[in-house]
């Protein structure tokens, strides 16, 4: 529901670039998966995927828009969230699993918008 997997990739890509977005868009995933058995490995590969996207998105809007504002991280996770969402439901074959995030995630996706733009905000000024 708090999507927080993929809050520091989000984080990660759009301060530091694509290199560190995907580094932590594939290690935080498998190595939380490997210690504590979250996300469990069944769910791996779509986490994976939608974490990459996630950070090819952050990196990409961050080149371009230069700074972090709240429409530029609703941007970000709008297009994680379509383009995931898509490749979920391409992977597990269920609609349902794909639209899931959209209808009990949005809290997580909020925190993403307003959390991620509170954190780069103060990262990029220290």
């Amino acid at each position: 529901m708090l999507l927080p997997i993929y809050f520091f990739t989000l984080v990660g890509a759009y301060k530091y670039g694509i290199r560190v977005g995907l580094l932590t868009a594939v290690l935080s995933p498998l190595i939380n998966s490997l210690l504590f058995g979250m996300p469990p490995a069944a769910a791996l590969p779509v986490i994976v995927t939608k974490s990459v996207v996630l950070a090819c998105a952050a990196a990409w809007i961050a080149r371009r828009s230069g700074k972090a504002s709240l429409l530029a991280l609703l941007c970000v996770v709008i297009v994680y969230q379509l383009v995931g969402g898509c490749a979920e439901w391409a992977i597990t074959g269920q609609l349902s699993s794909a639209l899931q995030d959209w209808q009990i995630g949005y809290p997580g996706m909020i925190i993403q918008v307003v959390g991620g733009y509170l954190v780069i905000n103060h990262l990029l000024h220290n």
